[in-house]
């Protein structure tokens, strides 16, 4: 009885509590308690101090970033612009796009002004030349825009400068002289002429001239030393003096 009451005590009882023994730390068989105790081994000391540091995984700690992560701030004032850079390289031609699409109609336009100027005059009556140089006078208007010509001066007038052309036609009187000159101002532009003869002719001479505004044309005889004359009948219209413009001058 003696003998299992003594072995259930000593499982039961620290190892510690058994009197007259020394109290000594719990050391486990894979490697010596830390801190070492008085008891420890000073191999096991050495082991501590550096030995099994040596051996182990340094661990580094690590900060979650998001956990210090303050809120976000207001915006800062805007800075000053920064100077140009460098122009660069031209850069490659690129495709050509598509068609685009048809535009709507504009509004209609200013009707087109056309400059015109035109006349046409005769004289029935024939004329004899009374003096060195003599205006033939006309009395018969055919065409007369905007009254441009003078029938009793026998000048046209021109308000629209531009290129006209000229036309002059008479009758000559038998044995007398036709001797007349197409006048620009007071230059003499053409001549129409013809010989005395027994038998009476139409005489005709046309030509162009560059006009401007203020200019004028008329017809003018000239007497020499024959008698010098255009034959006409109030019946028919044998003298003819006609202009029109071809060209204004704003389009040359």
């Amino acid at each position: 009885m003696a003998a299992p009451a003594l072995l259930l005590l000593a499982l039961l009882l620290p190892a510690g509590a058994w009197p007259g023994l020394p109290r000594r730390p719990c050391v486990h068989c894979c490697r010596p308690a830390w801190p070492p105790g008085p008891y420890a081994r000073v191999s096991d000391r050495d082991l501590w101090r550096g030995d099994l540091w040596r051996g182990l995984p340094r661990v580094r700690p690590t900060i979650d970033i998001e956990i210090l992560k303050g809120e976000k701030g207001e915006a800062g004032v805007r800075g000053r612009a920064g100077r140009s850079g460098k122009e660069g390289l031209p850069g490659a031609r690129g495709l050509q796009g598509r068609k685009g699409q048809k535009g709507q109609v504009g509004p209609p336009g200013a009707a087109c002004q056309r400059a015109y100027a035109a006349f046409s005059v005769g004289r029935r009556e024939g004329l004899h030349s009374s003096d060195h140089f003599q205006a033939v006078p006309f009395d018969t208007e055919l065409v007369n825009l905007d009254g441009a010509f003078d029938l009793a001066g026998g000048r046209f007038l021109c308000t629209v400068p531009g290129v006209y052309f000229l036309s002059l036609n008479v009758h000559t009187w038998n044995y007398k002289e036709t001797y007349l000159h197409v006048m620009l101002n007071r230059r003499p532009a053409a001549v129409l002429y013809a010989q005395p003869s027994e038998r009476s002719v139409m005489q005709a001479q046309s030509l162009m001239l560059l006009l401007a505004a203020g200019d004028a044309v008329w017809v003018r005889m000239f007497q020499r030393d024959r008698d010098n004359a255009i034959y006409g009948e109030h019946g028919d219209l044998y003298i003819t003096f006609s202009g029109h413009l071809v060209k204004p001058a704003a389009e040359l």
